[in-house]
């Protein structure tokens, strides 16, 4: 049962938050655990997350409710490996919907020596997230977090659905929610393995880049990038969450504590700029995962091809495995064309995927 003061209280909160109110970071993060936990009905939960998303968080507020998922819901591990450890994610949400990017860009990324962690979680306002796209290639969403840890320490490569680390709070609201919140935003900066210094992580737009790069300083993150896509000949308000190859890419940077926003475009990574119908979503995920594997397969020099390599290529930047983007993509281009990164999707499957009984 609820207790009724508590109900008051947190009630009164969402319409402050909707007049206006910001909140303290302890402030924040004592909402977002209540929301977290279950503590609250969810008809207020709903409210509270649509008022605070709907307001604007602060980048304090960010940082109180990435506190409650850190602190009440996520498990987490420490993996043992020599080599740097980063993680490649969107926040979703974005309007130019594309086939799924950093899942297949993490596999190349790995296949270039680089260890990936790489989160995920189902569709929340798109066709497909990365867990679908995973579940598609044959991975179990409900295999323990160990079997990750295992596969990063093997094969420097493993996959983190959300539905899996986060487990009292998101896990249970993303089965049924479909509209945007604070979540989408802090979800992909949460780090269920405790040793990653770089990582990439798209926005849905300018302002949330920003915002999640600052979080990113507030918990010492050594090096990242939070990439704002465009296209062009399409208004620059409408975007993606990842590094673009049909027009300039808008990106926050985060080197040592130290924050800087530049543009890149295609010729910066050293290809021809694609156009949307190349790279946009297919109607459902089965479809997306295909396109994803043919790539991985055979489709090297091809638009798709170029949009995963040159994501991949800005792991290996950030963690300093190219001196910049453009090598990094060519770099990623050819563990592709070598199939190292096909023989990385197959290690993935062996440790992570669904056994079957013979």
């Amino acid at each position: 049962m609820y207790n009724e003061e508590n109900l008051r209280s947190f009630g009164k909160l969402i319409c402050e938050i909707a007049s206006g109110k910001v909140m303290s970071r302890e402030e924040a993060r004592e909402a977002y655990k209540q929301v977290i936990l279950n503590e609250q009905p969810e008809l207020q939960q709903g409210a509270f997350l649509m008022s605070h998303i709907t307001r604007g968080p602060s980048k304090v507020e960010l940082g109180g409710a990435w506190d409650a998922l850190d602190l009440y819901d996520t498990e987490k591990f420490t993996a043992k490996t020599a080599l740097p450890i980063c993680d490649i994610v969107g926040t979703g949400s974005d309007i130019l919907k594309t086939v799924n990017c950093s899942s297949p860009a993490a596999i190349i990324a790995s296949a270039c020596g680089l260890a990936i962690a790489k989160k995920g979680a189902k569709k929340v306002t798109g066709v497909s997230g990365a867990s679908d796209i995973f579940q598609e290639f044959g991975l179990d969403l409900n295999a323990p977090i160990s079997k990750a840890k295992e596969c990063l320490e093997k094969y420097n490569i493993c996959y983190l659905p959300g539905e899996a680390f986060l487990k009292s709070g998101w896990a249970r609201l993303i089965q049924t929610m479909r509209f945007t919140s604070a979540f989408n935003i802090l979800g992909p900066i949460t780090f269920p393995c405790q040793n990653v210094d770089y990582i990439v992580i798209g926005a849905y737009s300018p302002t949330v880049c920003n915002q999640l790069v600052e979080v990113l300083q507030e918990i010492n993150i050594k090096r990242a990038v939070a990439p704002f896509g465009m296209a062009y000949n399409i208004d620059k308000i409408k975007g993606m969450d990842e590094f673009s190859n049909i027009g300039p890419t808008r990106v926050v940077e985060l080197n040592q504590g130290k924050i800087e926003t530049y543009e890149v475009v295609p010729e910066d990574f050293g290809i021809k700029t694609a156009k949307y119908e190349d790279i946009a979503s297919h109607q459902c995920s089965k479809s997306n995962a295909s396109a994803i594997y043919e790539v991985l397969l055979e489709k090297h020099e091809s638009p798709l091809a170029d949009l995963f390599c040159i994501n991949a290529g800005a792991c290996l930047y950030i963690s300093g495995l190219a001196k910049d983007y453009k090598q990094g993509y060519e770099k990623a281009m050819e563990a592709l064309s070598t199939k190292k990164a096909l023989q990385q999707m197959e290690y993935l499957k062996q440790v992570q995927g669904i056994k079957t009984s013979v």
